[in-house]
């Protein structure tokens, strides 16, 4: 029983914060025309980063913060900003989502060097902080926090359910990514190219907003100590 409400409440949390499918627009954005091999390579290794990850902060992430002297809002504001940037940069890129279906097709004219150029991007910026931001570590934390207020075997349980819920995310974000090129292909490009705009600007303005979280709390130990 506590595995499975562990992992429905984790699930319902992790979901709007990861959103494989909004992120997968993103992710198309920054990859652009390269071929489906690539696509498939980027989506496997992302997937197999985010589990990783988000178990390693799930596991460790209080002891992490503990250890360096990093508090959540800091990390809230520091991940905000990271994100709003990266939205900026996309909204402001002219050639952004602007790739026409003929040169999506011909993806096989990719060079080697770009390919493994995105291959070094597979973590930052595509694990983190695109797929799983600072927001789904704060999430990831309280869920984390919450359930270690039982019994041992209690909290084994309620820890494999929020493991489970990143893993059923993280092969969601494995679909969505590795044929994130047919939502080009299956809409006119020019509605494609202003989705990608729309979801820039939806990026600049959650990392706006976390780090707006992040510095009201900073602020709030200052004004009223």
């Amino acid at each position: 029983m506590a595995l499975w409400t562990s992992f429905l409440i984790a699930f319902s949390v992790l979901v709007p914060l990861i959103n494989p499918l909004g992120t997968a627009l993103v992710f198309l954005g920054l990859v652009g025309a390269a071929p489906s091999s690539v696509y498939h390579s980027l989506a496997r290794r992302i997937a197999i980063n985010n589990i990783i990850f988000l178990a390693i902060i799930e596991l460790l992430g209080s002891a992490i913060l503990n250890f360096f002297g990093l508090s959540l809002p800091i990390v809230q504001l520091s991940g905000g900003l990271v994100i709003a940037a990266m939205g900026w940069a996309t909204l402001n890129d002219r050639n952004s989502g602007s790739h026409s279906r003929k040169q999506l097709e011909a993806t096989d004219a990719e060079d080697d060097s770009r390919a493994l150029d995105l291959e070094q991007k597979t973590f930052y910026p595509f694990t983190f902080p695109i797929t799983s931001g600072p927001g789904t570590l704060v999430a990831v934390l309280t869920l984390t926090a919450h359930t270690s207020k039982g019994t041992v075997a209690k909290d084994v349980l309620a820890h494999l359910g929020v493991f489970l819920a990143i893993v059923v995310l993280s092969i969601a974000v494995y679909f969505c990514y590795a044929y994130a090129p047919r939502l080009t292909r299956a809409i006119p490009a020019p509605t494609a190219h202003g989705m990608l705009r729309v979801v820039a600007f939806i990026l600049l303005c959650i990392g706006v907003q976390i780090a707006w979280n992040g510095l009201s709390d900073l602020l709030a130990t200052v004004l009223h100590p």
